[in-house]
């Protein structure tokens, strides 16, 4: 899944439509100024009060705080030498921080938090970085608590000798709309939710920044979602409200049918507003192409006013675009603004802080030594191509459940892939040259949460891809799918001796675009001799390990400010796989034939037996 693609759009004046008699459209009036949604506030503080800069010390009076607020590029403000520096702005005023940029000389810091607070006092942690590499860095805060007067960066370690060094130093953000006696946008800078999100640059929040850019067109700060109807966005207006009415500032990828609910629990939900069928038969027929598509402005009046805390945005059909025609594609919603107007409210509400990490000690939740006469089904369900599942990643091997591809033997799992040259046909349709197994834990064990590991032996050959992952236990959920689901994979190797991969994928950072690294085994080592491998997952973060030595670190309040939704709050369950070929050895080893990322010389080797994955034991803990 790629990231929604620019389009070009033209703001397009909304005509005054019927609508169902729960509201109507209205004649778009000019949309009112939202001052501060792109400016840089803590340059503002600075050029009202030099003194709102500070810091724990300067390398010298000329490389004081104030130069990286300043707004000069060519000026930098660096530190006194120590890991636990930091530098500080006092906005002035309490705003909902929804971006940071930090832009970092040559002495930057390896590790380092960013944080808020209301009192300069008590800080809360907006982004942490464990493997800094200097650079621009930009950040966005959603969905962490951010309604606050003062932002520092704090340094935990530095990446050279010298103090940390800053160019820049750039907050973004909003004043919340504060209890309105006459009418306003209550929606502006309070907190926003959401299901599916595209990445950190298109959150929920982007929609009530006050961000309308005039023509409705290009990137500006705007939600995206993800490729599904069932998609929605709301707004916690702090209090009860009387509600009047609502304005929508789509970009071209507009919604053609929604639903406007409110609530004043945030769990039962009343519909106050959904366009008519000849405005939903409009809509859709206005089908166009991505380049030249228009933008559309939704201005609402309810026919009297409703009351609510929360307001929400239910998506039920996207728009269609020719791409190119006569052929049709759908991306996500994508809205630059949404605007509530009425009395009540409050700037008060702030996002609640992410779930802490479990206590206690790790206690054995699943174990399996494959110490049976075969596989315990009790445990695993095997996988079969065509009936369990459809091909994936371009692989050239079907999963079949037989013991040429699958048994227990001498207290191990072991999985061999077959080359079957005249071809298996699997059910449903569909040829194959090899085929191979793959069993999996969701019928069993589905769990949120613990430390997770196998020891494993592997052979060496290029475009072999055996694996040990989690998967999301609703990817079966038409309404999630991958990657929403979210996946983990503690272990992949593509054939190649010496390494093997760690990775996640979700919204933002799938494919190609997964979030991981590579590990090197110590000299004389590699994948054909028996190694543990593990991650220990919390919610603050996944923690990869071979053979109990951490080399992989994958914070979550890195994550979702800088790639997209965290998704692994959830159920995940165990996989052990072993395909050949397919899209990730083929952008390494770049073989396309005799198939796509798997050479003749590793087909030989399939044909000639004793290509494997051997498991020795696998292990799920959990906080107890």
């Amino acid at each position: 899944m790629s990231a929604l693609p620019r389009r070009d759009a033209i703001l397009l004046a909304a005509a005054t439509f019927a609508a169902t008699g729960l509201g109507t459209l209205r004649s778009a009036p000019a949309a009112a100024a939202a001052p501060g949604w792109n400016d840089d506030w803590a340059a503002a503080a600075y050029a009202a009060n030099p003194a709102a800069a500070t810091a724990s010390g300067a390398e010298s009076s000329a490389l004081g705080p104030g130069a990286a607020f300043d707004g000069n590029p060519s000026t930098r403000f660096a530190s006194n030498f120590a890991d636990d520096a930091w530098i500080r702005i006092d906005l002035g005023t309490t705003i909902r921080v929804t971006g940071v940029t930090l832009v970092w000389e040559a002495a930057y810091g390896s590790r380092y938090v960013v944080e808020v607070s209301a009192n300069g006092t008590s800080w809360t942690p907006v982004y942490a970085e464990n493997a800094g590499t200097g650079g621009t860095v930009t950040i966005h805060t959603y969905p962490r608590p951010s309604l606050a007067r003062y932002v520092r960066m704090r340094g935990l370690q530095r990446a050279t000798p010298y103090g940390y060094s800053l160019y820049a130093f750039q907050v973004f953000g909003s004043v919340p709309t504060p209890a309105a006696t006459a009418t306003a946008n209550l929606a502006l800078g309070k907190p926003a939710f959401g299901n599916y999100y595209q990445d950190a640059g298109h959150t929920p929040q982007n929609a009530f920044d006050g961000g309308v850019p005039n023509p409705l067109t290009g990137d500006a700060t705007r939600w995206a979602s993800d490729w599904n109807d069932n998609r929605w966005i709301a707004v916690d207006l702090g209090a009860g409200a009387r509600i009047t009415g609502f304005d929508l500032y789509w970009e071209s990828a507009y919604a053609v049918d929604y639903r406007i609910e409110v609530s004043q629990d945030n769990q039962n939900w009343q519909t106050v507003y959904q366009p008519s069928a000849a405005e939903v038969a409009r809509r859709a027929a206005d089908v166009g192409t991505p380049g030249s598509s228009t933008g559309i402005h939704d201005a609402i009046t309810l026919p009297s006013a409703v009351t609510g805390r929360y307001v929400r945005l239910q998506g039920l059909r996207r728009r269609s675009f020719y791409n190119p025609a006569p052929a049709t594609a759908q991306f996500g919603y994508s809205l630059y603004e949404f605007q509530v107007w009425g009395t009540g409210g409050s700037a008060a509400a702030d996002y609640a802080p992410p779930p802490a990490d479990p206590a206690g000690t790790y206690q054995t939740v699943f174990f399996d030594d494959f110490t049976g006469p075969g596989l315990d089904r009790s445990k695993w369900r095997v996988v079969v191509t065509g009936s369990t599942m459809g091909s994936v990643n371009g692989e050239a091997q079907a999963y079949i459940d037989d013991s040429s591809t699958l048994r227990v033997s001498d207290s191990q799992l072991v999985i061999t892939p077959r080359y079957v040259p005249g071809g298996y046909a699997a059910p449903g349709g569909g040829t194959y040259h090899f085929t191979s197994a793959r069993i999996d834990t969701s019928h069993a064990v589905n769990f949120t949460y613990g430390r997770v590991s196998a020891r494993i032996r592997m052979t060496v050959g290029d475009g072999f891809w055996p694996a040990f992952w989690l998967l999301g236990s609703n990817v079966d959920d038409p309404s999630v799918s991958w990657p929403g689901c979210g996946e983990t994979d503690i272990m992949e190797n593509i054939g190649y001796a010496t390494w093997t991969s760690s990775s996640l994928h979700g919204p933002g950072y799938s494919a190609d675009g997964n979030i991981g690294a590579i590990e090197n085994f110590p000299a004389g080592q590699g994948i054909d001799g028996w190694h543990v491998y593990s991650v220990e997952w919390t919610p603050s973060g996944m923690r990869f390990s071979l053979d109990g030595v951490q080399y992989l670190e994958l914070l979550r309040a890195k994550i979702e400010a800088t790639r997209g939704a965290w998704v692994f709050d959830h159920d995940q369950y165990v996989i052990l796989n072993f395909a050949l070929g397919g899209a990730y050895p083929a952008g390494y080893n770049q073989v396309a034939t005799p198939y796509w990322g798997l050479p003749q010389s590793s087909v030989d080797k399939v044909a000639a037996g004793g290509v494997n994955l051997a498991v020795d034991w696998v292990r799920v803990e959990q906080m107890r």
